[in-house]
């Protein structure tokens, strides 16, 4: 599936598209429609605070165990499995790492979204193209 780059606000232009994916995540009969940055340099998926809420998630700073580098590492994180769909494609199991901030993007990185998918970048078209991974692992 390919999908277009895309800002977050009509004021910005070309040279501001990132690479973001609208999906469903689910969890604890909840779903939600949000929309996740496809980040290949981000170690972890990231979920804000209020999304993980929605999803029926019970935040205990006794699990806050996820040390997050970079920009975000003074939030407390701990981890959150939910179901991901992408348009047509299968359902996938998502491991985030929750944290206790709203003023963070949803993000899919390494761990494990690109476990799950197989992402092509064409920023010169500003589109970008996932596929399901390769059953043979």
């Amino acid at each position: 599936m390919r999908f277009k780059y895309s800002t977050t606000d009509s004021s910005q232009n070309e040279f501001d598209s990132l690479p973001r994916i609208p999906l469903i995540l689910r969890s604890n009969n909840q779903a939600i429609e949000v929309v996740g940055l496809v980040d290949s340099g981000a170690t972890v998926n990231v979920l804000p605070y209020d999304i993980g809420r929605q999803l029926g998630g019970s935040w205990d700073d006794r699990q806050a165990i996820i040390r997050l580098a970079g920009n975000l590492g003074n939030q407390p994180a701990m981890p959150l499995f939910v179901m991901g769909e992408i348009g047509e494609l299968a359902p996938v199991r998502l491991a985030f790492a929750w944290v206790k901030s709203n003023q963070v993007p949803l993000i899919l990185g390494q761990t494990n979204f690109f476990l799950e998918f197989n992402v092509c970048f064409y920023r010169s078209m500003l589109e970008f193209e996932i596929q399901p991974r390769s059953s043979s692992r």
